[in-house]
């Protein structure tokens, strides 16, 4: 896999989020043209992407903001965890308690608890850029 795609209507803010989350901008570029037109299958696409890298460099998230067309809102506004297309991201993470407090600044907001899988990973799902749902997990056994 080369990468998976959010649209964000705020890029520099979910620059920041997935930032604090270990992630390093690899690069940011304005995107149009009759390709762009092709491959997303809109008229007129005009976007800019940020393209964010793991840190352990296999993984790459690509931040899309559209200027035109204007990106459409999900109906429900949030939709819960069950609704079908793409679930979570899910990211592992070192110290749960740190990474949660680091990203309530930039937004985050928790589903419900952190919860105990078997004494073995502390998990979590949050609300994240554009409402969309991160998971994060901490290795504990």
């Amino acid at each position: 896999m080369d990468n998976v795609a959010i649209v964000v209507d705020d890029l520099d803010a979910a620059v920041a989020f997935f930032t604090e989350l270990g992630m390093q901008l690899e690069d940011r570029a304005h995107i149009e043209g009759a390709f762009a037109d092709q491959t997303v299958g809109l008229d007129g696409v005009r976007s800019e992407i940020a393209m964010m890298r793991t840190p352990d460099g296999h993984g790459r998230l690509e931040l899309t903001r559209y200027e035109h067309p204007v990106a459409s809102a999900p109906s429900p506004a949030v939709p819960p965890p069950n609704t079908l297309g793409l679930h979570r991201v899910m990211f592992a993470v070192d110290d749960l308690d740190d990474s949660i407090a680091r990203l309530r600044p930039h937004g985050a907001e928790l589903l419900r608890e952190v919860a105990n899988y078997e004494n073995v990973y502390r998990l979590c799902y949050l609300r994240g850029p554009a409402g969309i749902i991160v998971a994060l997990a901490e290795q504990v056994g």
